[in-house]
């Protein structure tokens, strides 16, 4: 295995085991808030489990003793009662039976509400990851390094917090076994405590090094994790899976999926068999120290010192204690590991966020409209991507962008959208600054449809009901919206209207043509009836031509009152808008109406009349 580069995140393991019970209250605060009655239930069982083993052992002496006490004074009486001389010791055998009984329904129990718990406490923590991607921001989301926390705590750290109660509550059972076991062995010598941690603590410190080393493993490679997740997805989606067959990207892309996995298994391998093989060894020692015991006892047993019964149980004592302690080192190493693979959860759940101070639902100067005021926007540790960009957009008129891609267009929707916050400058909408709005009131005055929208695999109505959650449901809000983007001519012709399932990852799933998904997303951004900012970024560049007039002629009815922005490529929709936005590169190097851009003959002239020869 290559070596591990150093990750201030996975402490050593000395340092690791003296905090081994940081994340162990965290984890047991999740049980105790996801259910209590099973948290004192498991808590109920471990100390039934913990004692009675014990208990169970003293009873067994009793037992034998009382066997060969029974032998004794039948073989000596003249007249024997075989019962009546057997009552005792067949009281304490079905008090031992009992005991026994006590035991098993306390592992049963123990057992069941470990696996409710881990259905309830590994949807709780899942809930709580997606919770807090609700508040991240989009430039969060789309840093690299946020994705391989987010990889790591969503497989390990949902199923981490239940095996970390577990082993906490298997650790006070075993601790309570040791402590009554304990109690009988240090009547027979307290050295006897000794050879028992010497037999243990060896693959106990063994285990602890490995695990470290598995977790510092798992951290390194999250990135080839989350490519193996990629390649995954691309080949067995139906939204890439035509262009892979297209290009026969399959042998190449299946291929790379295999070295990934192949050289995440050779390091695997090296770790499991060094720590498997270690294990054996120091393993071996526990043995030979517990067969040590075993002489020990039967050379007291036959020097006198010890009863048959004593023999018997502290035999059991030995095989049992050794067993709890090393469950319970077993259980302090595998504490660590979850600890640290835990430390992912956390680390991502703390993850800070940007405060949303905004609190106002209007502005000081209702009826100005938006402006921006001097923005400029660059990624962190990067270039302006929006450079002194300054403009107004009225009430009732309406602005549109042009510009090759990449040049900013699609960037400065998102600052309006207040997904990204602006670098330098100010944003202004109704005269107060857009960081003092609301989220929730500044984004529903907007409906937007960007170029990349989502297709949802879901029914028709709630495809177009996502773009108002307040209105999901409402049937008659989809048709109007439907209408007004035009989509409701093809939805009254799928077999089951509104609810026809879209997609085929579902079954009876329907797919959609480019053109049709796109007038989904225009009705969508129809939805907000409140919505006085309508945003369209490439909507009908999949729509022929006929559709596309007919978009935009119930497009300009829709937005008479309404400041409306367009994004296109084609000047057949933007020559009407009263204002022409030329971008390059993140600054505006050009604005007027159509004939007033012609008549500069600058940029947007010539690709204007660049796109007209095409017709020609």
């Amino acid at each position: 295995m290559p070596p591990l580069p150093s990750d201030t995140a996975s402490p050593s393991p000395l340092s690791g085991l003296f905090s081994v019970f940081r994340y162990s209250r965290r984890a047991l605060a999740l049980v105790w808030e996801t259910s209590r009655w099973m948290m004192l239930g498991l808590a109920l069982c471990t100390l039934v489990a913990g004692v009675l083993p014990a208990v169970a052992a003293w009873v067994g002496q009793l037992i034998v003793d009382g066997v060969v006490a029974a032998m004794e004074s039948y073989q000596a009486a003249s007249s024997p009662n075989l019962w009546e001389t057997l009552t005792p010791v067949l009281g304490l055998v079905a008090l031992e039976g009992l005991i026994i009984a006590f035991i098993a329904l306390a592992q049963r129990g123990l057992s069941a509400q470990q696996s409710l718990l881990r259905a309830l406490l590994g949807q709780k923590v899942n809930v709580m990851i997606l919770e807090k991607a609700g508040t991240l921001s989009l430039s969060q989301f789309e840093d690299s390094e946020l994705y391989d926390q987010l990889t790591r705590a969503r497989r390990e750290a949902s199923t981490r917090p239940l095996a970390l109660v577990n082993k906490t509550f298997g650790l006070l059972q075993n601790a309570i076994s040791l402590a009554s076991f304990g109690f009988l062995l240090v009547q027979f010598s307290p050295w006897a405590l000794l050879i028992l941690v010497v037999g243990a603590l060896p693959v106990f410190l063994s285990e602890a090094k490995f695990s470290g080393d598995a977790f510092r493993l798992f951290r390194w490679r999250s990135p080839q994790t989350r490519m193996q997740i990629y390649l995954e997805t691309v080949l067995a989606r139906e939204d890439s899976i035509k262009e892979v067959k297209l290009f026969g990207l399959e042998g190449l892309f299946l291929q790379r999926y295999r070295d990934i996995f192949t050289k995440l298994f050779a390091e695997d391998r090296r770790l499991t068999l060094r720590r498997e093989g270690w294990g054996f060894i120091l393993g071996l020692l526990g043995t030979l120290t517990f067969y040590a015991a075993y002489a020990w006892v039967v050379i007291e047993t036959v020097a006198g010192a010890l009863t048959l019964g004593q023999m018997t149980m502290y035999l059991m004592v030995f095989k049992q204690g050794q067993s709890a302690l090393s469950a319970s080192l077993t259980a302090i190493s595998g504490m660590y590991e979850d600890n640290l693979y835990l430390s992912n959860l956390y680390e991502y759940l703390e993850q800070p966020t940007e405060g949303e101070e905004g609190h106002l639902t209007k502005g000081i100067a209702p009826g100005d409209g938006l402006r921006f005021e001097h923005v400029s926007f660059a990624y962190p540790g990067g270039s302006d991507v929006l450079h002194n960009i300054s403009l107004h957009l009225a009430p009732g008129k309406s602005i549109a962008l042009v510009g090759e891609n990449g040049s900013g267009k699609t960037t400065l929707i998102k600052l309006l959208t207040r997904l990204y916050h602006p670098t330098k400058g100010r944003i202004l909408l109704d005269g107060s600054d857009l960081k003092h709005w609301d989220t929730q009131a500044l984004r529903m005055r907007v409906g937007v449809i960007f170029q990349d929208f989502v297709r949802y695999q879901l029914s028709v109505g709630e495809n177009l009901g996502v773009g108002d959650t307040q209105a999901f449901d409402d049937q008659e809000r989809w048709q109007q919206a439907a209408h007004d983007g035009m989509a409701d001519s093809f939805i009254d012709r799928m077999p089951h209207g509104y609810q026809t399932q879209l997609g085929r990852w579902f079954k009876n799933g329907q797919e959609l043509s480019g053109g049709q998904w796109q007038k989904v997303a225009l009705s969508r951004a129809y939805m907000r009836h409140n919505a006085d900012i309508l945003v369209l970024d490439e909507p009908t560049a999949a729509m022929d031509a006929a559709a596309e007039a007919e978009v935009f002629a119930r497009f300009r009815e829709h937005s008479r009152d309404k400041m409306t922005i367009l994004i296109s490529h084609r000047f057949s929709t933007v020559r009407s808008a009263d204002q022409i936005i030329v971008i390059d590169q993140g600054s505006i190097i050009e604005r007027g109406t159509h004939e007033e851009l012609l008549t500069y003959n600058g940029r947007y002239a010539s690709l204007f009349h660049l796109q007209a020869e095409g017709y020609q």
